[in-house]
């Protein structure tokens, strides 16, 4: 071997060594660096004419671990959708508090069943009636302030999905951007290290908002991939990402990939990370528990106005007036059955006149009498004032009935122990909500009584926006569904049902024996409304104002609710008493003054059994409110300890993952100190070779000298 190919050699070594040792300063030097990924050096023998010629640093390397690094960034997105969803559960679940303190929500309703307990036995303390009221509208109070906190907490979920959105199409733009460096680097033969670990920072980043997939590219950096595929990043650009939002119905991401001008957006798939926490929250979780709170209060108060509707005050009330019902007279009245009685009765609560109402018979008496007079839907209003004989009015406006008594008197409305009236589950008064305590602003009642061959009353041609949306609450479908001209709730059914311009390849709308409209996918898909432009006569409901279609429009239902206003400035119109039909033959007052029977079925309102309808993830069935709030406090609690629960899973697996992937991609001290040695005894070495060799060119030289 010539003296130049010595030299030569030795001084590969000496450049390989240095960069070696400059490879193990770095590493030595980020050694605390988060994300860091330790550097490798590769070296190759170089060979000439089949001869070595010394040594050569063929790369420079990051010691990644590509299936370490996947596990990592899954594991990574896992934690921070549980992060999010146990982070706001926590939340919902301090609004309601815990349900063994005295303070807690729930609390407040068995303060309301005290109240009128304390007031059954002192009927006439105006000190009794005002703690019941007050008792009402603390839980009313209480139920919309949390109410409006889940909303809150759901537009705060809505705004921070925008922000993430912005971030993840930021940091797309400088992953994808770096891949033009790195590529540089390695064609050019220079350390592509240090772009490749600012790149991987990035992406550990990307990984906390939503789920993605790497792949390493031929010429250096990673194609970043979405769970349905799409390459978002490192195949020809960065796509980006959009926040498409509906009130009242389900968001949705989607994504323009690069490259694709003109071309319609995709619906982006994101099954983890802080996106995905962020939608379940907003279209899910969130207004799941609010839609059961609704369901909740709605029944409570639905059992306490029955119960004030089975009573009445002392005096009687000169007028009781309903809600608006959203239907005709003549339909609201023609599905009832049962017998009712309308009563007036003088200052002193003795009656001056009673008609008795038999909806079997379709008749109409007076006073008991055996004359009878018939009557229709159509003629009911006419029979009913004529039956009146001038001592009380009734009328018919605006979807409400009102029963009036004349000349100072009072009237009520009395069921009789057998056979009472009823449609849709309810009683006369409580039907048409005649004597309610709560009222509400809007329809909050959705068993309408309306059957399938009722008129369904709606404007033909009018038109809603229903988004079919899968159990993942992503959208499947936007459909438009029109009014049918004419028609019967049948039909106004049929036309949801349809399958091109209805829902019917996802599900079915049906209509039960209390008028209540509900929708069911066939394989768990759900329905929200995008708009309502329907409307059951002129300014009366909507489809899904009337019928409660929609997540929204039902949890919606429990910021409406007050004590009626009349009760509120008055508490002596609270209806604390029953009418006494026996004291009524006997021509004595039926009403009397400290009777407090009908403040003993407003106390006992909590053990009635009512129906609660599927919402928030419970199941339909009959019971008490005073059990489902039990069961309805248990599940709170129990969603936020799961939710608390996954999150501390995913963390310890997350852990784990970054762990195992620091120990295979982090820098080890020891592991570099060796290195550090090895490349300084290998520097040395090569050092002394080139001085051997300029020891060998002064003996040459003298020699020629």
């Amino acid at each position: 071997m010539s003296l130049a190919a010595i030299l030569s050699s030795a001084n590969s070594g000496l450049m390989a060594a240095q960069t070696g040792l400059r490879t193990v300063s770095d590493n030595i030097a980020n050694i605390n660096t988060p994300g860091y990924v330790r550097k490798v050096v590769d070296q190759a023998p170089l060979v000439s004419g089949g001869l070595g010629a010394g040594v050569s640093v063929t790369q420079i390397r990051r010691a990644a671990d590509q299936f370490l690094q996947r596990a990592s960034l899954t594991a990574t997105a896992s934690a921070s959708q549980a992060g999010v969803i146990a982070t706001a559960m926590d939340r919902a679940q301090a609004l309601f508090g815990n349900p063994g303190d005295n303070s807690s929500f729930f609390t407040r309703l068995d303060e309301v069943y005290a109240a009128f307990t304390a007031a059954s036995s002192d009927a006439a303390s105006s000190i009794r009636r005002d703690q019941a009221i007050d008792s009402v509208t603390d839980f009313l109070s209480e139920a919309t302030r949390i109410s409006t906190s889940l909303k809150a907490m759901a537009v705060e979920a809505d705004s921070r999905i925008g922000a993430v959105i912005d971030r993840t199409n930021q940091l797309l733009k400088q992953i994808d951007d770096l891949n033009g460096d790195i590529s540089r680097a390695m064609i050019q033969g220079g350390d592509a290290t240090g772009p490749e670990n600012i790149q991987s920072q990035l992406i550990n980043e990307l990984s906390s908002l939503m789920d993605v997939s790497v792949t390493p590219r031929t010429n250096g950096g990673f194609v970043i991939r979405a769970s349905d595929g799409n390459a978002l990043a490192g195949a020809g650009g960065a796509a980006e990402l959009k926040y498409v939002r509906t009130d009242g119905a389900s968001g949705e991401i989607t994504v323009s990939l690069p490259g694709a001008s003109g071309e319609p957006s995709l619906r982006a798939r994101i099954t983890s990370g802080e996106l995905r926490g962020l939608i379940d929250l907003r279209d899910s979780e969130l207004p799941a528990l609010g839609d059961q709170l609704s369901e909740f209060v709605t029944r409570a108060v639905d059992e306490l106005n029955r119960a004030h509707n089975a009573a009445s005050a002392v005096p009687a009330p000169a007028s009781l007036t309903g809600r608006d019902t959203g239907m005709d007279l003549s339909t609201a009245v023609g599905g009832f059955s049962g017998r009712t009685s309308v009563v007036i009765v003088d200052s002193a609560g003795v009656v001056s006149r009673q008609v008795d109402i038999d909806f079997d018979a379709g008749t109409m008496s007076v006073d008991g009498g055996a004359t009878t007079t018939g009557f229709t839907p159509a003629s009911f209003m006419a029979t009913l004032n004529g039956q009146l004989g001038g001592q009380g009015t009734a009328s018919f406006a605006n979807g409400a009935l009102t029963l009036s008594a004349n000349g100072g008197a009072g009237v009520a409305v009395v069921d009789p122990a057998t056979t009472p009236s009823t449609r849709a589950g309810k009683g006369f008064s409580h039907f048409f909500g005649l004597n309610d305590l709560v009222t509400s602003s809007g329809h909050p009642y959705y068993e309408t009584g309306l059957a399938s061959t009722d008129p369904h009353g709606f404007t033909a041609g009018d038109t809603m926006a229903l988004r079919v949306a899968g159990k993942d609450g992503a959208r499947i479908r936007d459909v438009t569904v029109a009014i049918p001209a004419g028609g019967t709730m049948q039909d106004l059914v049929n036309a949801l049902n349809a399958s091109a311009g209805g829902v019917g390849l996802y599900g079915q709308f049906t209509l039960d024996a209390d008028g209540a409209l509900s929708f069911a996918g066939t394989s768990g898909q759900t329905v929200s409304v995008v708009n309502d432009n329907t409307s059951r006569g002129p300014g009366g409901p909507s489809v899904s104002e009337l019928f409660g279609v929609g997540q929204a429009q039902r949890a919606s239902r429990v910021t409406s609710f007050e004590v009626r206003s009349d009760i509120a400035a008055s508490p002596t119109k609270l209806a604390l008493a029953t009418f006494d039909p026996a004291q009524a033959a006997l021509g004595r007052p039926a009403l009397a003054i400290g009777d407090g029977r009908g403040a003993q079925k407003l106390a006992a309102a909590g053990q009635a059994i009512t129906r609660f309808d599927a919402v928030g993830g419970s199941t339909a069935g009959s019971m008490s409110v005073s059990r489902y709030a039990a069961e309805f406090a248990g599940s709170i609690g129990r969603k936020a300890e799961n939710a608390i629960s996954r999150q501390e899973i995913a963390l310890a697996v997350a852990a784990e993952a970054d762990t195992r992937r620091s120990s295979a991609e982090g820098v080890n001290l020891d592991q570099e100190l060796i290195s550090m040695t090895t490349y300084q005894q290998a520097f040395s070495a090569s050092a002394r070779l080139v001085q051997a060799g300029k020891d060998l060119y002064d003996v040459l030289l003298q020699m020629v000298g």
